[in-house]
């Protein structure tokens, strides 16, 4: 089960959006979370009259590094590591400093 998934509720911890809270929008198969609104970059794209696509400079976000990033715990408002355990035949993430089960 990985440690981090679609949707959920993350913070950065480093590099330039340090501080940061986002929802993860995309994890790849390299280590590497898409998270929305964070690590942006200008992308300068070439105008295309063929699909009436207008040149300029655009914002993309770009992929960061899952050890970059920790789970964020709503209820400590602080970065939390996560684990697994088995409740009723089914595995669960759980905060490790709270123990309570993550909602995603």
């Amino acid at each position: 089960m990985n440690r981090l998934k679609k949707g959920d509720e993350v913070i950065i911890i480093a590099g330039k959006d340090k501080g940061k809270l986002g929802s993860v929008a995309d994890v790849m198969q390299n280590g590497k979370l898409l998270i929305d609104g964070i690590n942006l970059v200008k992308k300068h794209t070439k105008a295309n009259p063929m699909t009436g696509d207008q040149g300029g400079i655009v914002s993309k976000e770009m992929p960061i590094d899952a050890s970059n990033v920790a789970l964020y715990n709503p209820e400590t408002k602080k970065a939390d590591r996560a684990g697994v355990r088995v409740e009723n035949d089914k595995k669960v993430r759980f905060f490790k400093s709270t123990g309570k089960v993550v909602d995603a």
